[in-house]
C-alpha cells in the first residue's frame, strides 16, 4: 500500500540530508548571515553545538510577516525561477536550511529590518510554530538552536563527542573568516571567546589571528587573472610542508569547498619541489563566472563542478608556479634554526638512568597546584546555570552595520566577498643577475650575496636540476643535438633488460643517444647529447638502464621524467672542487632552468639567510 507521509515524518527525513551534525546548522546559519549582508557575526556554541547554538548578525533581517514563511521548506528570497540556478551568487539558495533545522531541534529566531519599529520573535519546535510575539531588538537576526535531535534519538547516538563536534565547527568558522575578511566574526565556545577577526578586509591578518604567526611568516602571496578566472591567496614555500592536506583551504566564489581540481593544480605546481607524501599550506580564493560552475551537486554544498576542469587546474598551476620562482620561496635559515636549544648531556645521562615506570609523579609548584574537586564542581555549576533568554542576548548585541550591510537589499543579496579586501601582490621572479658569487666552501656549496641576503647553493643539487632539464628538453624537442664519440660506449645489460630493449632504447634515442644492438645483451652507443661529457654520459647510461631494468614502463612522458630523475647520479658531486669558470657556467645554466630552486627529487638548490637574521645572531639588532 502506497501512502503519503505525514508532514512531520517527511520533514525529519528531508532534514537528514541537510542537518547531519551541529556543524551543518552553524554552516547554514552563518551563510545566511553573510547572504543578508552582515558586517558582524557572532557564533556561540555549547557542548559541541549539541545543546546550544546561537548565531547573531547585523544583516538586513526578515520582515515580520515573512518570518513564518522562512521556516517553510523551499522558501527563499535568493532565487525565483529555474534560470537563476545558472548564475547563483549567494551561499544559500535552496530554502531548506531553517525548515530542516527546525524539524530536528527547538529553534528560536529574533529578527528586525532597518525600517521596522520593532522586531519579531518566533519559537519553533519540530517544525511546528510554538510562540510568536513582537519584541525590541537591534537590526539583524539572531537564531538560537537548542537540543539538537531531541525528537530523533537515532540520530543523536551517531554524533561524536562534544570536543570532536566543537572542533569541526571551530575549523569551519576559522575558514569562513578568511573568505570574508570584511566581516567581523566572533566565536565563543562554552562561554570562552576563542577569537575575533578585525573585519578590516585584511585576509593575511585573519590568517595570523585564526591560525598562527608561525604559519603566516612562511606564506607567499599569489594573485592572477585569466579570462573569467581570478585567483588570490597565500601558499607556503617548499621550506614548509605538512604530512596531510589539512592546511589546504579552498574558497570558490566565497564558498568553502573541497576541490580535487585545486588540489591537482597545487600538486602539479609543487611536483618537483616537495618529497612525495608532503603537502604545502595553501589558502586559495578562486573567483569564477557563476554560469561556468555548478554548486548544486552536494547536499551540503561542499563541492562544485566546473565546465572545464583542465583549464582551472592549469590556471592554478601557472599562478602558483610563478610565486614559487620568486626570492621569497627560497628556504630561509633563521636564528632559531642555528641556535636551537638541545637538552644538556647531564640531562640525557640522568634520563637514561631513570626508570620512568617506577618514578613517582612530581607535584607542580605550590603556586600551580589546583584543587581538582573544586575545579570540577565549578565547571558543573557553570554548565547548570540557566541560559540567558534570547531577548537578552539579542538586545546585548550592538554591532553597527558596516558598508557590507548598507550595500545589501532587503531581498538578501550577498555582499561581494572581495569588497575592501587587500589583494596580495605576487612577488617578483628571482633575478640571478642580482647575485654576486663570492666563492665556495667544503667543495660542496657555492656562496653568493645580493643586497639583502646571503645564499648557499648546493652544487650537486643545482647540477642535477640543469642536467635533468636539458635531458627532458632534448627528449621533448623535435631537433636532437648529438655529438659523435671516437670510442663508442659499450653497454652490458641483464637478459630481462635485453628482452625489453625497445622499452629503454627509444627514450635514449629521443634524448640524443645513438644506441644499437651489438650482441645478445650488449649495446653500442656511438653518439651522445651535445651538452654531456663522455664520463657523465657513460654513468647516466648505466644508471638509466639499471632503473629501466627495475620494471618501470616507459610508455609516457611522466614515466620518462621519473626514470631520468633516478639517473641524475652523473651530476657533479659534493666535494668536487669546481673552478671559478665552472661555477660561473653552472650558475648560468641554472638561471636558464624552468625551476632553479630545487633538484628533480625535491631537495632545495638554494638556501638563504637575510642580513637581518645574521645581525640578530651577532646581537647587532
Amino acid at each position: 500500500m502506497i501512502r503519503i507521509l505525514e508532514k512531520e515524518v517527511a520533514d525529519k527525513i528531508a532534514a537528514g540530508e541537510v542537518v547531519d551534525r551541529p556543524l551543518s546548522i552553524v554552516k547554514e546559519l552563518v551563510e545566511n548571515s553573510i547572504d543578508a549582508g552582515a558586517s558582524a557575526i557572532t557564533v556561540e556554541i555549547k557542548k559541541g553545538g549539541k545543546a546550544y547554538i546561537r548565531v547573531t548578525d547585523n544583516g538586513c533581517g526578515i520582515e515580520a510577516d515573512q518570518v513564518e514563511t522562512a521556516f517553510l521548506r523551499h522558501a527563499t528570497s535568493k532565487i525565483s525561477q529555474a534560470k537563476d540556478l545558472e548564475t547563483i551568487e549567494t551561499l544559500g539558495f535552496r530554502g531548506e536550511a531553517l525548515a530542516s533545522i527546525a524539524a530536528v531541534s527547538r529553534t528560536e529566531i529574533i529578527t528586525k529590518t532597518a525600517n521596522a519599529p520593532a522586531g519579531v520573535r518566533l519559537a519553533v519546535e519540530g517544525s511546528r510554530p510554538a510562540e510568536k510575539e513582537m519584541t525590541g531588538c537591534p537590526n539583524g537576526t539572531t537564531v538560537v538552536v537548542r537540543d539538537l535531535f531531541y525528537n530523533t534519538p537515532a540520530r543523536q547516538k551517531f554524533m561524536k563527542s562534544d570536543a570532536s563536534e566543537s572542533s569541526l565547527i571551530i575549523e569551519f568558522i576559522s575558514q569562513i573568516a578568511l573568505a570574508y575578511a570584511n566581516v567581523k566574526i566572533r566565536l565563543v565556545n562554552n562561554g570562552s571567546l576563542l577569537f575575533t577577526t578585525p573585519g578590516k578586509g585584511d585576509r593575511y591578518q585573519n590568517i595570523l589571528t585564526v591560525y598562527s604567526r608561525e604559519i603566516g611568516d612562511e606564506l607567499i602571496p599569489v594573485q592572477g587573472q585569466q579570462g573569467n578566472l581570478s585567483l588570490e591567496g597565500y601558499i607556503s614555500g617548499p621550506g614548509l610542508s605538512h604530512a596531510t592536506r589539512k592546511h589546504q583551504i579552498f574558497f570558490i566564489n566565497g564558498r568553502v569547498v573541497n576541490s580535487k581540481i585545486l588540489q591537482k593544480g597545487i600538486s602539479q605546481a609543487y611536483s618537483d619541489k616537495l618529497f612525495e607524501g608532503r603537502f604545502p599550506a595553501a589558502y586559495l580564493f578562486l573567483q569564477a563566472a557563476p554560469q561556468t560552475l555548478d554548486v548544486n551537486i552536494h547536499p551540503n554544498k561542499r563541492e562544485v563542478r566546473f565546465d572545464n576542469e583542465a583549464i582551472v587546474t592549469e590556471f592554478v598551476r601557472q599562478i602558483l608556479r610563478q610565486a614559487l620562482l620568486s626570492k621569497e620561496s627560497i628556504p630561509a635559515v633563521t636564528e632559531k634554526d642555528v641556535f636551537r636549544k638541545e637538552r644538556s648531556e647531564e640531562y640525557k645521562a640522568a634520563a637514561k638512568k631513570t626508570d620512568f615506570r617506577k618514578a613517582a609523579p612530581v607535584p607542580p609548584p605550590e603556586e600551580e597546584q589546583v584543587d581538582i574537586k573544586k575545579l570540577l564542581s565549578t565547571i558543573r555549576q557553570e554548565e547548570e546555570k540557566k541560559e540567558p533568554s534570547i531577548k537578552e542576548e539579542a538586545a546585548s548585541y550592538r554591532a553597527d552595520p558596516g558598508p557590507a550591510a548598507a550595500s545589501v537589499s532587503a531581498e538578501g543579496k550577498k555582499a561581494d566577498p572581495l569588497v575592501q579586501i587587500k589583494k596580495p601582490q605576487t612577488p617578483a621572479p628571482f633575478d640571478f643577475d642580482d647575485l654576486t658569487i663570492t666563492g665556495s666552501i667544503f667543495g660542496t656549496y657555492i656562496t653568493a650575496i645580493d643586497e639583502t641576503c646571503f645564499y648557499l647553493i648546493d652544487q650537486h643539487a643545482a647540477h642535477e636540476r640543469v642536467f635533468f632539464e636539458k635531458l627532458m628538453d632534448q627528449y621533448r624537442s623535435s631537433e636532437k643535438h648529438s655529438q659523435p664519440i671516437m670510442i663508442p660506449i659499450m653497454l652490458n645489460v641483464s637478459y630481462p633488460a635485453a628482452e625489453e630493449h625497445e622499452e629503454w632504447m627509444e627514450p635514449l634515442r629521443q634524448m640524443g643517444f645513438s644506441v644499437e644492438g651489438f650482441g645478445p645483451k650488449t649495446y653500442i652507443v656511438k653518439e651522445i647529447p651535445m651538452f654531456m661529457g663522455l664520463d657523465e654520459a657513460e654513468r647516466f647510461l648505466n644508471d638509466f638502464v639499471d632503473s629501466a631494468s627495475a620494471g618501470i614502463k616507459m610508455d609516457h612522458a611522466p614515466a620518462i621524467e621519473k626514470l631520468t630523475m633516478r639517473s641524475c647520479k652523473s651530476a657533479v658531486k659534493a666535494h668536487d672542487y669546481l673552478k671559478d669558470s665552472e661555477i660561473d657556467q653552472l650558475m648560468a645554466d641554472l638561471k636558464k632552468c624552468e625551476n632553479p630552486f630545487s633538484c628533480p627529487h625535491g631537495r632545495p638548490t638554494f638556501i638563504k639567510m637575510t642580513q637581518y637574521e645574521i645581525e640578530k645572531m651577532f646581537k647587532r639588532v
